[in-house]
C-alpha cells in the first residue's frame, strides 16, 4: 500500500481548496522552474534546477529525460538516488486530489533505476534500488529492489534471479 497522508475535505471537491493546501506562489516558482527543465538539454544543470530551487533530493549522475514532470505542488517530496534513470515524458506525484480527501505522500526511487518513457508514478510510492520499470507504467504500489515491473495496473514481470537464469541460457 501506498504511503501517504489524509486530509479529509468538505464542501466542494478538494481541487477547489487547492490553494488551502499550498501556497499559489509556490506553485507558480515551482511551475517555472519544471517547464525550464522539461526542456534543458544539460542533465547536470537540470539536476541543480531541482535540488536549488525545488529542493528535490537528486544523486549524483542522475538523468530526468526530456519532458519529466515532477510534482508542482510538492517537489520537496521527491528523492531519487545516484545513477538513476527518469524516461521521457514521466511524471512523478507527490499528491493526488480526490472529491472528499486529498493524500500527500513521499516518493523515494532508488539507486540505479531505470523508468521507462510515458511512467506515472502516485504518491507514496518506494522504488526499490536496481528495479527497471517499463514504459507506459502506472506505479500504483512500491517496487521491490532488482525488479522489473510494468503495465497498468502495474505486475512484476521478473526479479533479479529470473533475469539472471533468463540471460545465462
Amino acid at each position: 500500500m501506498r504511503n501517504t497522508k489524509r486530509y479529509p475535505v468538505e464542501k466542494s471537491n478538494s481541487l477547489w481548496q487547492i490553494y488551502k493546501t499550498v501556497s499559489f506562489f509556490k506553485v507558480m516558482k515551482n511551475f517555472i522552474i519544471i517547464s525550464i527543465a522539461r526542456f534543458m538539454p544539460f542533465l547536470s544543470v537540470k539536476n541543480w534546477l531541482y535540488r536549488t530551487f525545488l529542493k528535490m533530493k537528486v544523486g549524483k549522475e542522475t538523468a530526468f529525460a526530456l519532458m519529466v514532470m515532477p510534482d508542482t505542488m510538492f517537489p520537496e517530496k521527491i528523492s531519487v538516488g545516484n545513477n538513476t534513470i527518469i524516461g521521457y515524458n514521466t511524471t512523478i506525484l507527490a499528491h493526488e486530489y480526490l472529491i472528499k480527501e486529498y493524500r500527500i505522500g513521499e516518493v523515494k526511487i532508488g539507486n540505479n533505476v531505470l523508468i521507462g518513457a510515458n511512467t506515472t508514478i502516485l504518491p507514496g510510492v518506494e522504488i526499490g534500488d536496481n528495479a527497471i520499470i517499463s514504459a507506459a507504467s502506472l506505479v500504483h504500489k512500491n517496487v521491490e529492489p532488482d525488479t522489473f515491473v510494468g503495465g497498468n495496473p502495474m505486475q512484476l514481470i521478473y526479479t533479479k534471479d529470473e533475469l539472471e537464469r533468463y540471460n545465462r541460457n
